[in-house]
């Protein structure tokens, strides 16, 4: 039977370009495609593939729209963290614990919606 292996969610946004550098420049990214409107940026194993989508419906109040398991999320919050302290006041919800066993952050995106990060929290012995 075919397995699924991957998830790249769609990401509508205002300006392929300031995406493309959010994502590169910000979060650490790469861009695989890059053609008009649209690019395809990974890094690891997770992908998002952006389009520049305008007039764009309304969206944003901070929503969840994809969530990425990480590894170790303190790790990759100390590699983000002097990208993240340049955004603006708001755009980012700092690592917590959270009381369904996840530890993590979130970033607000290039479409307005949150981009959460985050590990599942050991258990005690």
């Amino acid at each position: 039977m075919p397995q699924m292996r991957y998830i790249t969610p769609f990401m509508r946004v205002p300006d392929i370009e300031v995406a493309v550098l959010f994502f590169t420049d910000t979060l650490g990214f790469k861009v695989s495609i890059r053609a008009g409107e649209y690019a395809l940026v990974y890094r690891d194993d997770v992908a998002f593939r952006l389009i520049e989508d305008t007039p764009l419906p309304p969206r944003g109040n901070g929503r969840y729209v994809s969530y990425i398991d990480v590894e170790d999320v303190d790790a990759l919050f100390a590699e983000l963290k002097p990208k993240l302290d340049l955004l603006p006041a708001g755009h980012v919800q700092p690592l917590c614990d959270q009381p369904y066993g996840q530890r993590e952050f979130a970033v607000l995106g290039p479409d307005g919606d949150l981009i959460g990060f985050g590990s599942a929290i050991p258990a005690k012995t």
